[in-house]
């Protein structure tokens, strides 16, 4: 009979994930040991390998769980059969809403991923291609027309950077709250949204 898990195992096992991505967030993965990890979350070593085989699982794990997050949160949002403008909206602030709270997370999926192996990387990047292929998707259900003019990608793009590098200026402490933000980011895109043209050198191959 397989061993039963204590309750307390993915709980201890969350906050391994979390202390591993403030590290890796802060000092950049390579520069990170399992020593610190370890002593970040309290726990000793061998406790440390219990639930994860190496410093590369560890950066597996963050990176996946962020990107199905960003996922599950795309498909939430469908399900919910709102009109195009209201999904892409709610899609908008649900994502900059998100990034408040796993910043960390984020800033590792964006930058350390490069040192995963290429097949887990790739597998990751595709799920990331996924969550970019919804939005566009949502996009065009607003304009239609942004799909033959090629304009679908670029203009997601554009908008993942808006929200993608809050966390590099944005604080806590700061005037403007991750809520408002959400809210602002929804009406500074929408406002110019309606305002792009399809001019002829976006038609070219």
């Amino acid at each position: 009979m397989p061993r039963k898990r204590a309750p307390t195992f993915e709980a201890q096992r969350d906050d391994i994930l979390a202390a591993a991505a403030r590290l890796f967030a802060e000092q950049g993965f390579s520069a990170t040991s399992m020593n610190q990890v370890a002593e970040a979350c309290g726990v000793a070593k061998p406790t440390l390998y219990h639930y994860f085989q190496d410093k590369q699982a560890l950066l597996a794990q963050i990176c996946d769980s962020h990107v199905h997050l960003l996922l599950a949160l795309v498909q939430e949002v469908k399900a919910q059969q709102l009109s195009p403008a209201e999904q892409l909206r709610l899609m908008i602030e649900r994502f900059t809403r998100v990034y408040a709270g796993a910043q960390a997370q984020h800033r590792v999926l964006t930058s350390e991923i490069r040192f995963l192996a290429e097949a887990e990387r790739e597998r990751l990047l595709d799920v990331e291609r996924r969550v970019v292929a919804e939005f566009a998707a949502a996009l065009c259900q607003v304009r239609p027309e942004l799909r033959g003019a090629r304009l679908d990608k670029p203009l997601t793009m554009l908008l993942f950077g808006m929200i993608n590098w809050t966390f590099t200026w944005l604080r806590p402490d700061g005037d403007l709250s991750h809520e408002a933000l959400a809210a602002l980011v929804g009406d500074l895109f929408f406002g110019g949204l309606g305002a792009v043209q399809l001019r002829q050198s976006a038609l070219t191959p």
